[in-house]
């Protein structure tokens, strides 16, 4: 050891002297404890304690990364990350974690000379080989995508992780087959789903249930109850009295669906019988779904009641113009918004055409508040909303609904009004690929980004088409499901 670095050992010492360690490594230990719980803010308090009096521990950045990450403050975590790397270059998890902050941001150069880093240092790194996949898959690369996947399973099997997103490029390649199955791994997958613990048993379609009461309840989002919620009815032929529970903002909109006899949120759920359960989002499964034997693609929500259409209808005002709903941004938590929405500012070039906007969007963001303040032709009467029992109302004064992918389109398409879908390049698995339609809801159409973040090109071609929609259209004649001309 030469005398620079026996200087450097010393210094290091130093830092992490003895009387020290209890006040600083208590901090943490206490932060890595609230990052496990979810509580990345106060995680962070306690890691940024540790930092000031113990700045040069690789670990320490690799771990308040990943906290900045959470907390979506995304330049600080890849400071953390590279400076972790500088400190100890020879730890593939945090080039792994590097990788994935790139990909996420489509700087797919570095995503990958990052991943490759990690598995050159790791060669049997599985949720390194799990990153590259999703990589390549975001690329629309599935072949590829597929082959790392198997590889990183071929070194941890039972990983529910990986299985969950080979499950998810499966259902997208038009796999149901293997993608339902694969699904059920989001219940070990750390997807935040909690198993409910029922004593009672799940039903999987493997004993009769005629005269049985079965609960079926939602275990995602608004959007997968809805489009889930379709099976109710094929339970209710088979002779089970049923019980959906979903979130309460769409309890009233579903429990008008066939075959259902009440319906509930979750607080109500424990203090009713039922003899069997089964997950929404399992249905499919259960019923073997294929893209050619998807239910009630057509429609299958109730029609609004009259009485609460007409009242829209008045506060809309005569119908002079072509009605257009719209939605531009999903729920902002969602881990994939920042790329299905986008601002309210990028759809400037359809607010153009002779139409009558309404705004569908709930809980405008702040950076789209003052553009909205600035547009008095977009109808913004959703402070009236009080559920999506409503908001179903309000879409039933409409001739069309455009939106990006949020529980509005499922609402839309549930109902058989006329709906057009704004798509990323890399879209969730329900939409599959290379299609302008879905076999989910016949009356939607889908306009896809060309390239990733190209929400430009979208606007373009939806507006080419409302244009061509709007010349052909007359007061007081049912609209059209406004799929491409012949």
């Amino acid at each position: 050891m030469n005398r620079q670095e026996r200087r450097a050992s010393a210094k290091q010492s130093k830092t992490v002297a003895p009387q020290r360690l209890p006040q600083h490594f208590e901090a943490v230990k206490q932060g890595k404890s609230l990052f496990d719980l979810g509580r990345h803010a106060e995680a962070l308090e306690c890691f940024n304690i540790f930092e000031k009096h113990n700045p040069n521990i690789a670990a320490l950045y690799q771990t308040r990364g990943l906290c900045f990450q959470r907390l979506g403050r995304f330049e600080e975590a890849q400071a953390d990350f590279e400076r972790s790397i500088a400190l100890s270059p020879g730890e593939a998890e945090t080039h792994k974690n590097l990788g994935t902050l790139h990909s996420r941001f489509g700087r797919m150069e570095q995503a990958f000379a990052s991943i490759d880093r990690a598995l050159e240092l790791r060669p049997n790194f599985s949720a390194a080989l799990n990153e590259k996949a999703r990589a390549l898959w975001s690329l629309q690369l599935p072949d590829e995508a597929f082959a790392a996947f198997h590889k990183s399973l071929a070194v941890d099997p039972g990983n529910a992780h990986t299985i969950w997103n080979l499950a998810l490029l499966q259902m997208l390649t038009g796999d149901f087959e293997q993608g339902w199955s694969g699904r059920e791994a989001r219940w070990k997958a750390s997807l935040g789903l909690v198993d409910r613990g029922f004593s009672q048993p799940l039903w999987l379609r493997d004993q009769p249930i005629e005269g049985k009461t079965i609960l079926l309840h939602a275990d995602e989002g608004l959007g997968d109850a809805i489009q889930f919620a379709r099976y109710a009815p094929i339970v209710a032929a088979l002779g089970a009295q049923v019980i959906l529970e979903v979130q309460p903002a769409i309890q009233q909109l579903l429990g008008g669906i066939t075959g259902i006899a009440i319906c509930i949120d979750r607080s109500s759920s424990t203090s009713l019988a039922f003899d069997l359960h089964c997950p929404l989002g399992t249905l499919p499964l259960v019923f073997g779904t294929r893209l050619d034997t998807i239910p009630f693609a057509q429609a299958y929500l109730p029609a609004p009641p009259v009485a609460r259409v007409k009242a829209w209808e008045d506060r809309l005002g005569p119908r002079t113009r072509f009605r257009v709903g719209l939605v531009w941004s999903g729920n902002p938590d969602h881990n994939n918004d920042h790329n299905r929405s986008m601002a309210l500012r990028t759809l400037a070039p359809l607010l153009d055409c002779n139409v009558q906007f309404v705004s569908l969007q709930k809980g405008v963001r702040e950076q789209d508040r003052a553009f909205l303040g600035e547009r008095p032709d977009i109808v913004d009467l959703t402070e009236q909303v009080t559920d999506f029992s409503d908001t179903a109302a309000l879409i039933s004064c409409l001739d069309l609904v455009i939106s990006v992918d949020t529980s509005v389109v499922h609402l839309a398409g549930a109902l058989g009004t006329p709906v057009w879908t704004m798509l990323p390049f890399n879209p969730d698995w329900r939409w599959l690929l290379n299609r302008d339609d879905s076999p989910w809801y016949s009356s939607m159409r889908l306009f896809r980004q060309p390239k990733r973040g190209d929400w430009a090109s979208v606007v373009d071609c939806v507006r080419l088409e409302l244009e061509r929609q709007v010349s052909a259209w007359q007061p007081g004649r049912e609209p059209s499901l406004l799929l491409p001309a012949e």
